[in-house]
C-alpha cells in the first residue's frame, strides 16, 4: 500500500476519534495538510449477484448506487475513481469491506463500472484519490 496513502488513512482515523466520532465513520475529511491521500492498484466490480445483501456498514447493497468496497477507509469516505486507460473517473462513496484478492485495492459497484468503461474486462488498474467524507447524519 502506497505510504502516503496509508498516512491519510490514519490521520483520518485519528481524526475521528479525537473529534468523538465511532470509527469507522469519519466525523471529517483528512484536511489537504495530512492527507495527498492517493492510491493506484487493480479494482473489480460486483454487481446482482450481492444485489440486497448487507454489506460491512450495515446498509443493503445496491449494484446501482455509486458505492465501492476498501480494506481500510472509514465508511462514508468518498473517493474519486479514475480509469487510467480511458481517462473516465467517479466519486463513489465507501461503504463496503474488501476486496479479499490481495492483489486488488478497491471494488467498484456495477453502476460504477459502467461509468469507468470497465465492465467487459471486469478488473483494471484504476488510481483512488480519497476527496471527503460523508456529511454527518
Amino acid at each position: 500500500m502506497n505510504p502516503e496513502f496509508l498516512r491519510g488513512v490514519i490521520a483520518a482515523a485519528m481524526l475521528s476519534v479525537s473529534t468523538g466520532a465511532a470509527f469507522p465513520q469519519a466525523a471529517s475529511a483528512p484536511s489537504a495538510a495530512t492527507a495527498p491521500a492517493a492510491e493506484s492498484g487493480k479494482v473489480a466490480w460486483y454487481g446482482n449477484k450481492f444485489a440486497g445483501r448487507k454489506t460491512a456498514s450495515g446498509e443493503r447493497f445496491n449494484p446501482e448506487a455509486m458505492t465501492m468496497a476498501h480494506k481500510t477507509l472509514p465508511f462514508g469516505t468518498r473517493v474519486k475513481v479514475t480509469n487510467p486507460e480511458n481517462g473516465k473517473s467517479v466519486t463513489l462513496r465507501v461503504n463496503d469491506r474488501g476486496p479479499t484478492q490481495a492483489d486488488r485495492v478497491g471494488d467498484v459497484s456495477l453502476a460504477a463500472a459502467r461509468k469507468l468503461g470497465m465492465v467487459k474486462p471486469g478488473v483494471i488498474d484504476a488510481e483512488l484519490t480519497v476527496v471527503g467524507n460523508a456529511p454527518a447524519k
